[in-house]
C-alpha cells in the first residue's frame, strides 16, 4: 500500500527563518514584532525595524491585519532549529499594496490583498511586509481585513489536505478531527462546498459552531468516542494533537484516505486496513487563494475570528494559540484603513 509522506508540523526541521531585519539598511522604519531570542510569548517584542523594499518580483503590502497560527509559536520558541535572529514572524496577512517591483505585474498600488507568506521569509507581524505574486491574491470583497488575515495558511492547509492530497469528491464522507479550530473550521466548509457529507469532532462548547459551519454530524469528543458512532468514511482529516489518528484507521473504508497535518500515518495500519495515507505541510499557492476567494464571495466559506489583539499584544495572542483550544482564528489588528 502506497504511503505519501511529507515534512509536517511537529517533526524536526532545520530552516533559516529570515526577515527584512536580516539586511539592515538606512531608510524608513516601521513598527514590528521582533524575536531577538527564541523563547516564550514574552520573546515577541514591539520594536522599530527597517521598512522592507520590494525587489523586482516582489510586492510591498501595508499590513492591516495578521493571522496567528500554531506554527508561529513553534518558530518563536526555536523548535525548528537553525533559525536566525532577529526576525519578524508571521505568515498570514491582509492589507493594501503599497509598492511593487518592476517585474511584479499582477497587482497595483491600492489593491486590497491577502497573502500566505513563505515559511523561510515570514515577516507578517509588522506594519509592512514583502510578498510574492505566487503567495498573494485579491482580498475577498465581502469580508473584513481581519477575517481575510485569518484565511491564507489555515484554509490553504485545509484545501491542500482535502482536495489536493485526499482528492475528496462530491458524495464522499469525511471525518474532520478538530472541526472548530483554525484548519478544521475551514475544512468543514470546503468539504461541504465540494458536496461531501461532513462528520466533525469538537468539545461541548463548540458543538453549535460545528452545526453553524454545516457539519452533517457533530460529535462531542468529551462525551462520545467517534469510533462508536462512525464507520466506513472515505476520508479522515486529523488536525489535532491527540490519539485521534491512531483510532481512525479502523473506521475508514477500504481504499479510503487518511491525511494528517500533525504527524505521520502509520504504514502498518494503512496496510492492515487497505487504506492510503499522507502527511502534509502546506505551502503558499496563489491559485488556492483565488479558489478560496470564490468560495468566500459566494458565501460558502465564512472565516471565524474569535479574538483580535493589537500588534503590541502579540504575546497575549500567542498565549491563547498555545492553549490548543482556539475557536476559529486569532488575528492581530495592525492598522486602520
Amino acid at each position: 500500500m502506497k504511503t505519501l509522506s511529507a515534512v509536517c508540523i511537529g517533526l524536526t526541521i532545520s530552516v533559516n527563518v529570515s526577515s527584512p531585519l536580516m539586511a539592515q539598511t538606512g531608510g524608513p522604519t516601521m513598527k514590528a514584532i521582533v524575536v531577538h531570542q527564541a523563547g516564550g510569548p514574552e520573546a515577541l517584542k514591539l520594536d522599530d525595524a527597517p521598512r522592507p523594499q520590494p525587489k523586482e518580483d516582489e510586492i510591498l503590502i501595508r499590513v492591516m491585519a495578521a493571522g496567528i497560527n500554531p506554527v508561529d509559536a513553534y518558530v518563536r520558541a526555536g523548535r525548528f532549529g537553525g533559525g536566525k535572529v532577529p526576525f519578524i514572524p508571521g505568515m498570514d496577512v491582509a492589507g493594501v499594496v503599497e509598492d511593487t517591483g518592476a517585474k511584479a505585474q499582477k497587482f497595483k498600488k491600492g489593491d486590497a490583498v491577502y497573502a500566505y507568506l513563505n515559511f523561510i521569509e515570514q515577516g507578517g507581524y509588522a506594519e509592512y511586509c514583502i510578498s510574492k505574486e505566487s503567495e498573494t491574491a485579491l482580498k475577498p470583497k465581502n469580508i473584513s481585513f481581519e477575517q481575510a488575515a485569518s484565511v491564507p495558511l489555515a484554509a490553504t492547509t485545509a484545501w491542500q489536505a482535502l482536495i489536493d492530497t485526499a482528492k475528496l469528491q462530491s458524495g464522499q464522507t469525511v471525518l474532520i478531527h478538530g472541526g472548530s479550530g483554525g484548519v478544521g473550521h475551514f475544512a468543514i466548509q470546503i468539504a461541504k462546498a465540494r458536496g461531501a457529507k461532513v462528520i466533525a469532532t469538537a468539545s461541548t462548547a463548540n458543538q453549535d459552531l460545528l452545526k453553524q459551519l454545516g457539519a452533517d454530524q457533530a460529535i462531542d469528543y468529551t462525551k462520545t468516542k467517534f469510533e462508536d458512532v462512525v464507520k466506513d468514511v472515505d476520508v479522515v482529516l486529523d488536525a489535532t494533537r491527540t490519539d485521534a489518528l491512531q483510532r481512525s484507521y479502523a473506521i475508514v473504508k477500504k481504499g479510503g484516505f487518511v491525511v494528517t497535518i500533525t504527524g505521520r500515518p502509520d504504514p502498518a495500519q494503512l496496510e492492515k486496513y487497505g487504506i492510503r495515507g499522507g502527511s502534509l505541510m502546506a505551502h503558499p499557492d496563489a491559485n488556492v487563494l483565488d479558489e478560496l476567494t470564490k468560495l468566500i464571495e459566494a458565501k460558502k466559506i465564512n472565516p471565524i475570528v474569535s479574538q483580535t489583539f493589537p500588534l503590541a499584544e502579540a504575546g497575549k495572542a500567542h498565549e491563547q494559540i498555545e492553549t490548543r483550544h482556539t475557536r476559529g482564528k486569532i488575528v492581530l489588528k495592525v492598522a486602520e484603513r
